[in-house]
């Protein structure tokens, strides 16, 4: 089954309120058996409602409306569902009588704009709301060969997850035809989207339309996502355990996770497993390094602490990191990552010191070391290094950018790759 959604309202137009609505519907119709297949936002206003009810069955059999069930004016999505579907809106004295229990609970009476809520397209099914005064609506027809269905609920996001928890997604279970969806999340770090593509070569023979692959690129690296399709749990298990072998065949080194894992977590789990601990001296990340690798659960069985050595003193005078060096080569240099690193391990007694020193930017670069320019430092007992990273212009991603590179330093040096 194919699904559009539809959610209604100025403010999310404007921004003035995130669309939080689509992303939790989507996530749990695709869960269900249902695809997604477009979603759609526009205005209180009744002809663009209308418009997009008759584009979205043009492509699906189930359209979810959310907002515009309030008692105000601008509230217009049971006239545009009424006058979508040739019907007439009818008063419910059932639903009156619940919204008046409501607000006499709360010692107010109840506004006579409220009357509006509980008027019902004729033919639709009322699902109930405890949770609220706007009931949603539900309504199933036979189209041809096919069914038509069209689920409207309120806007406010706990009545909505209520609505579809408690009557929606029951009455969708029931419905036949319904095809198993599945995903596999591969998370993966240190690698381009299109480097990812040419290590896994051309996967025509194994996608189609029951199987796909969708790279899905971000600051700490690129998502891989495999969907199935199909009629048995075992089918889909089955095609997304063949691809996701084929791709680890040729990326396993770049892979530190799956689904939900965080690329800090996986690292702290590899320092405690180890019985490791670390320590870090951080320059142009500002403590940002640190911040991750204690925003796991637990870090302070590894983490010992760090410093910020942002002003040459404190790389002199805390970390040892050598005056001559620091003229000759500048802080942002191989030799002064190095010895940040040596020195905050020295300083703080751990297994692993690491280092980052750079120009974040978006000022500061020069030809030699232009915007972006990092060094990271490493240090355990073998000895200590550092690596050279160009980056990005804009400060907050070099940021993260850098500490996703720190991170991933560590793993494969633990795992023996580096």
């Amino acid at each position: 089954m194919n699904a559009v959604l539809l959610t209604v309202g100025d403010e999310l137009l404007i921004g003035q309120v995130v669309n939080t609505n689509a992303a939790w519907l989507g996530e749990h119709l695709n869960t269900l058996g249902v695809d997604v297949v477009r979603m759609v936002t526009v205005g209180d206003d009744i002809e663009d409602i209308k418009r997009e009810l008759r584009r979205g069955y043009e492509v699906a059999e189930l359209v979810i409306v959310t907002g515009g069930l309030g008692p105000t004016h601008d509230d217009v999505t049971r006239e545009a569902v009424a006058e979508f579907f040739g019907v007439d809106l009818e008063f419910d004295p059932e639903i009156f009588a619940r919204v008046r229990e409501r607000f006499e609970r709360k010692g107010r009476t109840v506004p006579e704009s409220n009357r509006t809520q509980a008027m019902v397209p004729r033919g639709f099914t009322v699902l109930p709301n405890p949770v609220g005064s706007a009931p949603g609506l539900w309504y199933a027809e036979e189209v041809g060969s096919s069914e038509r269905l069209i689920i409207v609920l309120p806007g406010v996001p706990y009545e909505m997850k209520y609505l579809m928890l408690h009557e929606a997604l029951p009455r969708l279970r029931e419905r036949k035809g319904l095809r198993i969806i599945a995903h596999r999340t591969i998370l993966t770090t240190g690698i381009g989207e299109s480097h990812i593509q040419e290590r896994i070569g051309d996967l025509s023979g194994m996608l189609g339309p029951n199987l796909r692959l969708a790279y899905l690129p971000g600051s700490s690296g690129v998502r891989l996502r495999i969907t199935a399709y199909g009629n048995t749990r075992a089918e889909v298990d089955a095609a997304i355990a063949r691809l996701e072998s084929h791709i680890r065949e040729r990326i396993e080194r770049y892979i530190y996770g799956t689904k939900d894992d965080t690329l800090e977590a996986v690292v702290g789990h590899m320092l405690a497993e180890r019985g490791l601990t670390i320590s870090v001296a951080e320059s142009c990340t500002g403590g940002f390094v640190l911040n991750r690798l204690t925003n796991v659960s637990g870090s302070s069985a590894y983490v010992v602490g760090g410093i910020v050595a942002y002003s040459n003193q404190v790389k002199i005078g805390q970390l040892g990191v050598s005056p001559e060096v620091l003229e000759e080569e500048g802080a942002v240099s191989e030799t002064v990552a190095r010895q940040m690193a040596a020195g905050v391990r020295r300083l703080l007694g751990t297994n692993i010191g690491i280092s980052t020193t750079g120009v974040a930017g978006p000022t500061g670069g020069t030809p030699d070391k232009p915007v972006g320019t990092v060094w990271i430092g490493y240090a355990d007992e073998e000895g200590d290094r550092a690596v050279r990273l160009q980056l990005a212009e804009e400060r907050i991603l070099n940021k993260e950018l850098t500490s996703t590179a720190i991170l991933d330093m560590i793993r494969l040096h633990l795992l023996g790759l580096s």
